[in-house]
Formats: C-alpha cells, sequence, structure tokens
C-alpha cells in the first residue's frame, strides 16, 4: 500500500444474511475499535442496504454499497434496482462488473460499462471489478484479459477520483485458495502501468487498485503491505469476526 492511497476494506456480503444476522454484524462493527484511516465499505444484500446504514451511521469511516444497479433509471425491469433507489436507501457505491455478474448471469462489458456511466451520473463510486479465469492464468493471458475488460470501464468514466477498482482473479473467489502477495502485486502493478499508458499518471497514482480472492485475517496482513495493494473486496470473511481484523490490519 501506498502512503498516498487511503487503504479501503470492502465486504461483500453476496446473497447472504437476515435482518438478525446482519444485525449482529453491524453491531459487531459499530462497537469495535475500527481503525479510523480506513475507509470501510458494506454491500449487503439490496433489502438491507437501508438497515446498515441505519445501523452504522455513526461509524464516519463506514459506508454501504449496492452489489449491483440497472443502467436506467426506472421502467420495465424486473428484480432490478436503479442507482437512485441505490442512494435512497443510503448507499454510496455500487459493485459493478463482479465475476459472478458476468459469468453467472452473462453481463458484457458493454452492459457494464453503461452501468458504469449510470452510476457516475447519479453520483455514486464504482467499484469495478476485474479479473481473469483459471485457464486465462494459466495460459499467460491474465492482463489482456484484464485491459479488456478495464477499457470498457474507462470508455464510461469521467471522474476517476469516484473510481475503485477490484481485481478479483476468478479462480480465488470463494475457493480458499489466494493469489500469492507476489502475484497479486504483479498483477496490480500491471494494472496500474495500464492506468498510467492509457488514462494519466496521476490517476494512476491515485487510484486505489483493492485485492479480491479468498482474502481471510491470516493472509491479510501479508497482502496488505505489497505497494499496488491498497485493500481488499472481502467475501465470505466479512461475514465473521475476522472482518475486523481485516479491517484494522494496517494499523500500526
Amino acid at each position: 500500500m501506498s502512503g498516498g492511497r487511503q487503504f479501503f476494506v470492502g465486504g461483500n456480503f453476496k446473497m447472504n444474511g437476515n435482518t438478525e444476522s446482519l444485525s449482529v454484524i453491524a453491531d459487531r462493527l459499530h462497537t469495535s475499535d475500527l481503525d479510523g484511516t480506513v475507509e470501510v465499505v458494506l454491500a449487503p444484500p439490496a433489502p438491507y442496504l437501508a438497515l446498515l446504514n441505519s445501523k452504522l451511521a455513526a461509524k464516519e469511516n463506514v459506508n454501504v454499497s449496492a452489489q449491483n444497479v440497472h443502467e436506467a433509471e426506472k421502467g420495465a425491469f424486473t428484480g432490478e434496482i436503479s442507482c437512485s433507489m441505490a442512494l435512497d436507501c443510503g448507499a454510496r457505491y455500487a459493485i459493478l462488473g463482479h465475476s459472478e455478474r458476468r459469468h453467472v448471469f452473462g453481463e458484457s462489458n458493454q452492459q457494464i460499462g453503461k452501468k458504469t456511466k449510470s452510476v457516475l451520473a447519479a453520483g455514486l463510486v464504482v467499484i469495478a471489478c476485474i479479473g481473469e479465469k483459471a485457464e486465462d492464468r494459466k495460459s499467460g493471458n491474465t492482463i489482456n484479459v484484464c485491459v479488456e475488460q478495464l477499457t470498457a470501464f474507462k470508455e464510461n468514466i469521467s471522474d476517476w477520483s469516484r473510481v475503485v477498482i477490484a481485481y478479483e482473479p476468478v479462480w480465488a473467489i470463494g475457493t480458499g485458495e489466494v493469489a500469492t502477495p507476489e502475484i497479486a502485486q504483479e498483477t496490480h502493478s500491471q494494472i496500474r502501468s495500464w492506468l498510467s499508458e492509457n488514462v494519466g499518471s496521476d490517476v494512476a497514482a491515485s487510484t486505489r487498485i483493492i485485492y479480491g480472492g479468498s482474502v481471510n485475517g491470516k493472509n491479510c496482513k501479508d497482502l496488505s503491505v505489497q505497494p499496488d495493494i491498497d485493500g481488499f473486496l472481502v467475501g465470505g470473511a466479512s461475514l465473521k469476526p475476522e472482518f475486523v481484523d481485516i479491517i484494522n490490519c494496517t494499523r500500526k
């Protein structure tokens, strides 16, 4: 992590939790001594955005995020939520391009690009997810896949100060298999170099690139000291008490 970029820890709850269990998580975070220099963002299922936002309102460095939004403002899109709906429930961020949205629900780079433009226009911050499958890693195609996904974001980003890039190798998400700190750092460094060459050196220096993929309380410290890893997007561990340890992993 560079000293010039605020460390970021996101918790993606995915389709997990209910009022009781998520209230327990919120209460734990509310009463815990969290590192105030770390930006913490929680992404519960959409029905619980307002609940978590209300319970954690007193924590200045904790906000909530939508796990996904539709690019349209309103309309006949059964099951979807718009950016304004997410904002109305207290969200300040939106996760876009998560591998499950890409590979389970079939979202294309083009559609993710449209969502990016809508999210930024609404005033939300984009958590832009990119990452390769196992076969891409084995064939040496990692950065090519990441660049293709990054390009779709770039073409729709008007304000890079409201973008956090989340590198999540698909082969490490929910598998227990985590990229070594060296592997993660190498890819993060390549992403930052691409930003410098294709967007600008100032954007490359200031944009946070966070890592996701089986991050837990045991491996977070070794990952956090890498110079181009600016935080985490945490899955399963964000539902557990160890999430506090992950948030505080850079505390001196």
